[in-house]
């Protein structure tokens, strides 16, 4: 079965234990979709704020000293956005009304982060190993975390340094 199919499974899976959920998704860190089931909902839209909204958690976590990234959540009015780590170069985002159990919540969006973060793993190796000989998809475009890079940072953009200006009239 591949992969894809195995992630989608694993989303269906979640709403199936948790009827709150309106929507989940399976994003890289670079904001593509891999799997959705989120009916009414723009899946590349929010994936790819969800790779924004990822890389800002992972920096203030980093600035406030908390340690990696592990999840980060969000309270409308009409509900619940939830976002957990799934590995280093995966995320899963959930939607659920506002009457859900926040503690159930967090209980499953941990578990199918961590079966996605496996799913998406044995997909690399495989990749790392030649093994794998299926179609192109947006699995492929997951690479693996360099070495001592976390997932979803951002670039540090340092301040331009003044530099004195000189007079033209006397050349100081």
């Amino acid at each position: 079965m591949a992969v894809e199919a195995e992630v989608l499974n694993e989303l269906r899976g979640l709403r199936t234990r948790m009827p709150q959920l309106t929507g989940s998704l399976a994003a890289s860190a670079d904001g593509l979709v891999l799997a959705q089931d989120m009916p009414g909902v723009e899946p590349e839209g929010l994936a790819a704020l969800t790779a924004a909204a990822l890389g800002i958690a992972h920096r203030m976590a980093d600035t406030a000293r908390r340690g990696e990234f592990c999840e980060l959540l969000m309270r409308g009015k009409q509900g619940y956005v939830a976002t957990y780590a799934a590995g280093p170069s995966a995320v899963l985002t959930l939607l659920a009304g506002g009457r859900a159990n926040v503690g159930r919540l967090h209980l499953e969006g941990r578990r199918s982060g961590a079966r996605i973060a496996e799913l998406v793993a044995a997909h690399l190796d495989a990749q790392a190993q030649g093994r794998d000989r299926r179609p192109a998809s947006a699995l492929d475009e997951i690479a693996p975390p360099a070495q001592g890079r976390t997932l979803g940072t951002l670039p540090v953009r340092l301040p331009r340094q003044s530099r004195p200006r000189l007079r033209p009239d006397t050349g100081e």
